[in-house]
């Protein structure tokens, strides 16, 4: 049904669509759970890795993690499993880290073995002697500094580091010195999932609670989804957005509700909530709709969390209107963000939101239910704004700023800076943090490019975001304040901190 970009994606996704069926079906064993690495890899045959056994191996913890098996081998309840407040939701799968080297600067054979000794002069740590007049690097003595590479005319030091530990935005990879397994620091880590892209062996991956929801749309009749507007980036450039609607329903859901609704709200808060602070004296406010941004700025920069909007994201928006209008419903978020799921446990905003999903999960989801998106029916949907739904990508949260400030006539000035990625991250909040912010409002999002490129993404690259472009502009309002479904949130609390 689907086209995978690599092995990896697609071994998740036969791992999550199984473990989907065994909630299901409400047969979520250790024996079935035992089984998947059997019917995904028969045969004696190795297909990815040095033998069978290691492939069943790497399969089987996989399956028992998504599954949620404890330590203990103990089977979680389905109708009581959770994400907790300030549980880890990033993790490494021990049998599947490859243990990459991690001496990062390494001198080759492009050595001269020059007179100048430049590389030891600038080293600072005495790291750097000579053996057969060629250089070396004591390992035991480097800071990683990188001063030697820069000061070799021949390039000769080359720099490895581990594709999990460059990604990570707060240094929260490490690795244990004994076995060289890739660890991750909980008290650093923000959930955001960078390292579980960047990792070519499969061995990062997020916690998963798609037995549970699988297990609750056959039993439970009251469902309903939150889906990111990232999602028509996800599908084929066909499919509409009432035919992701109705595979949704398909799915057991009584509806599916655009988070960009929600985010067409939150615009109308946030700005006049940006309009307050700088009449106020603030020198500039963030946006808080990027969980792993808010989680950045409190642990890299926590002296600038009082500048972070305290307006709620559309994800909680959405789920608090739901259920205002239906108190008995049970809410289930889909986005392409593995930080959401922490978000939604947060205990001043786990009012709003049972259950989160990436849209990995929910294509493996389809998988399990035999649901396909091009065999659905097509409806009109249309409760979101073209801003609201440019919120999946990054500069979105300010145009629609832009444009809610400019039609209300909110005669504050706006002057955005726009940022995404680590490094880009990085640098807006170091120049804040000392009182040089280039502008008033920073829009971080933790995902480069944005929410289209989520570590819980589907599809990636530029078809993606050709694709969410072109869906998004057909929207027939073009204008934050023409949505008239924003009526519906006046009695829905926004404030993220009440």
């Amino acid at each position: 049904m689907f086209q995978f970009e690599t092995q990896i994606h697609k071994l998740r996704h036969q791992v999550l669509t199984a473990i989907a069926k065994l909630g299901k079906e409400d047969d979520l064993t250790k024996e079935a759970i035992e089984k998947i690495p059997y019917e995904i890899i028969p045969g004696d045959k190795a297909i990815y890795r040095c033998c069978v056994y290691k492939e069943r191996a790497v399969l089987l913890e996989r399956a028992e993690r998504i599954a949620g098996v404890k330590e203990n081998g103990e089977i979680p309840n389905l109708d009581t499993a959770e994400i907790k407040e300030d549980e880890q939701i990033i993790y490494i799968l021990e049998s599947a880290c490859d243990r990459c080297p991690i001496n990062e600067f390494t001198v080759t054979d492009l050595c001269r073995g020059c007179l100048a000794h430049r590389c030891k002069e600038a080293c600072n740590f005495g790291a750097i002697t000579y053996v057969n007049g060629m250089a070396y690097i004591n390992h035991d003595l480097c800071k990683a500094c990188g001063m030697c590479k820069k000061a070799c005319q021949y390039d000769a030091i080359s720099e490895v580091v581990r594709p999990c530990k460059t990604v990570c935005p707060t240094s929260a990879l490490g690795f244990d010195r004994d076995n060289m397994k890739a660890e991750i620091n909980e008290k650093m880590c923000v959930n955001c999932g960078a390292c579980m892209v960047a990792c070519p062996f499969g061995a990062i991956s997020d916690k998963s609670l798609i037995a549970s929801v699988a297990n609750k749309l056959v039993e439970e009749k009251n469902m309903y989804a939150v889906v990111a507007p990232a999602i028509t980036g996800q599908v084929d450039p066909n499919i509409t957005y009432g035919q992701i609607r109705n595979a949704i329903k398909k799915l057991g859901f009584v509806d599916m509700i655009e988070a960009a609704c929600g985010a067409d709200a939150v615009t109308a808060h946030e700005s006049e909530e940006f309009a307050e602070r700088m009449e106020n004296g603030d020198q500039y406010m963030t946006n808080s709709c990027c969980p792993g941004f808010l989680d950045y700025v409190e642990k890299s920069f926590p002296k600038q969390v009082n500048k972070i909007s305290h307006t709620v994201s559309p994800m909680i928006a959405a789920g608090r209107l739901i259920k205002k209008e239906d108190p008995d419903a049970k809410v289930v978020f889909v986005g392409p963000c593995t930080a959401k799921k922490s978000e939604a446990a947060k205990p001043m905003l786990k009012d709003a939101i049972d259950y989160v999903l990436t849209f990995e999960e929910l294509m493996a989801l389809f998988d399990a239910f035999d649901v396909d998106m091009a065999m659905c029916s097509n409806e009109e949907v249309d409760e979101a704004s073209i801003f609201g739904r440019g919120f999946g990508a990054a500069g979105g949260l300010t145009k629609a700023i832009e444009n809610y400030v400019t039609e209300k006539g909110i005669g504050v000035e706006f002057k955005p800076v726009k940022v995404s990625g680590a490094k880009e991250i990085k640098k807006a909040m170091s120049m804040a943090n000392v009182g040089k912010v280039n502008g008033n409002f920073i829009e971080g999002m933790m995902c480069e490019g944005g929410c289209i490129n989520g570590s819980g993404k589907f599809f990636s690259g530029s078809r993606s975001k050709n694709t969410f472009d072109k869906k998004n502009a057909q929207a027939s309002k073009k204008s934050v304040m023409s949505n008239k479904e924003i009526k519906r949130f006046e009695d829905v609390n926004l404030d993220r901190l009440k």
